[in-house]
């Protein structure tokens, strides 16, 4: 692929990622059906053709069809190719198979008549669970939790992004570990042909405890280096607390539009695709308020309903950009079908992360975003239902200028109007008050450079003895 020589042509870092998660499609055809196979080799093969299942236990019919619709959106982003999706109503998923002893045969005849290699559950499943639905539907079987795993994997490209989803995928995979057939229960000591002689006989440790020891293994090294890469982090951040620059992070479900809200707002050119879970790795862009005033914008990791609180847990470090935050941008999709539903879910895991950290809530605002997509009566409805929320597109760039407005007045400055003439000789001081705060006029008199502007109260007091008389 060529790209023309003229810089404002040339792709952005977030089309050439886009680029490349294109690149790769799966190959249809391939049987998936391993004799001798390890649960951890097992969950990173690929998925291809699903059916999905889900048990409808509250709520209305439409609430259990968006269900199963973002379950349906969430196997495409992973790269599978739905077959089918069945919906069963009951009081309570069944303990033994999730969905029944007699719901699990009819499950299998649609499996064999589908070709389908894989059933997706839109649950949470328990290891038994699995395992008896396996045993009934003869093809693999996971969970919801199991495909945002997979779909986090995929996308993950930092060193950090990577090591928690890797951590997160093991502490899920531990309690669930199993082999097909008798493969993980060989043991490795003993006689009968295993040539360990004098010394080795005996029981020995079998396969599935052996994967059980090296995961155990691998998560004590991932929890050190992701603890190692939060000192970074930390040290990051707490640098921007010191410049005194406000800190606003975007928060939303995931493909509500947060990244093209940064890309509109800072110009950050950062990945934009229409795909769930797009953005895994927090990126964080310097903006400016009309008034002149700096803000730091962090785009966050997306919500969905039931996120795996193994990624909860394994994604603090990321999450904490939501409790440093001045001013939070809750940015909600209006082109969905039910947006109310999604702001709760997104509240719902914000106030967990806050909770954890006994942090101050930061200010919440509304943005409703993809009105160039919404149905004007839904629109309608929102408005009356959010009377402060901000509508806005950022595909169109409609109310953006609104949005920029309201972010303004919410975060309150942090500077201090200063009116000072700084010696010739301390042109530090001078190149620090440019960089760090905004100067509104610059006048050179025989005492030194005269600066009246506004600057962090933590510059504003090392510049006291040159306050102008």
């Amino acid at each position: 692929m060529t790209y023309p020589e003229h810089p404002s042509s040339a792709p952005t870092a977030g089309e050439l990622a886009l680029d490349d998660r294109s690149a790769l499609r799966r190959v249809h055809g391939l049987s998936t059906e391993l004799t001798d196979v390890s649960e951890v080799e097992y969950r990173q093969l690929r998925l291809e053709r699903v059916v999905l299942v889900g048990v409808w236990t509250d709520g209305t019919a439409a609430d259990a069809e968006a269900s199963m619709a973002e379950l349906a959106a969430l196997a495409e982003t992973a790269g599978s190719e739905v077959l089918e999706a069945l919906m069963q109503r009951r009081d309570k998923p069944d303990p033994s198979t999730y969905i029944g002893s007699g719901k699990a045969a009819e499950l299998r005849q649609v499996v064999i008549a589908t070709g389908a290699d894989t059933v997706i559950c839109d649950g949470e499943l328990s290891p038994a669970q699995l395992n008896a639905l396996e045993k009934a539907v003869k093809v693999k079987v996971i969970d919801r939790t199991a495909l945002i795993l997979d779909i986090f994997a995929q996308h993950a490209t930092s060193r950090e992004g990577k090591a928690q989803v890797a951590f997160a995928q093991m502490e899920y995979m531990l309690p669930r570990l199993r082999g097909w057939g008798e493969s993980m229960s060989r043991q490795g000591g003993g006689a009968g042909g295993s040539g360990g002689g004098v010394g080795t006989r005996g029981p020995g440790e079998t396969k599935i405890e052996t994967d059980r020891r090296r995961i155990r293994e691998r998560m004590s090294k991932l929890r050190r280096e992701i603890k190692e890469m939060k000192k970074i982090r930390d040290t990051q951040r707490s640098g921007r607390v010191r410049s005194a620059v406000p800190s606003v992070a975007i928060v939303g479900y995931t493909n509500a539009g947060k990244s093209s809200l940064l890309n509109a707002l800072t110009g950050a050119g950062v990945l934009v695709q229409d795909a769930l879970f797009a953005t895994l790795e927090p990126t964080t862009r310097r903006g400016e308020f009309d008034d002149g005033r700096q803000f730091v914008l962090t785009d966050t990791v997306g919500f969905v309903r039931h996120l795996p609180t193994q990624l909860v847990e394994a994604f603090q470090s990321t999450l904490e950009e939501v409790t440093g935050a001045d001013l939070l941008v809750h940015v909600v999709d209006g082109s969905d079908v039910n947006p109310l539903a999604q702001i709760s879910a997104v509240r719902q895991v914000v106030d967990e992360v806050i909770a954890d950290h006994n942090a101050t809530p930061p200010v919440e605002l509304l943005v409703v975003n993809k009105i160039d997509a919404a149905d004007d009566l839904a629109l309608a409805k929102l408005r009356r239902a959010l009377p402060d929320a901000v509508f806005v597109s950022a595909h169109t760039g409609e109310g953006l200028d609104r949005l920029r407005e309201k972010m303004s007045q919410l975060v309150e400055p942090t500077d201090i109007r200063v009116d000072v003439t700084i010696p010739y000789g301390r042109g530090d001081l001078v190149a620090k008050v440019h960089t760090e705060g905004r100067v509104d006029a610059t006048e050179h008199t025989d005492g030194g450079t005269r600066i009246k502007g506004h600057v962090p109260a933590g510059l504003a007091a090392s510049l006291r003895d040159f306050v102008t008389d």
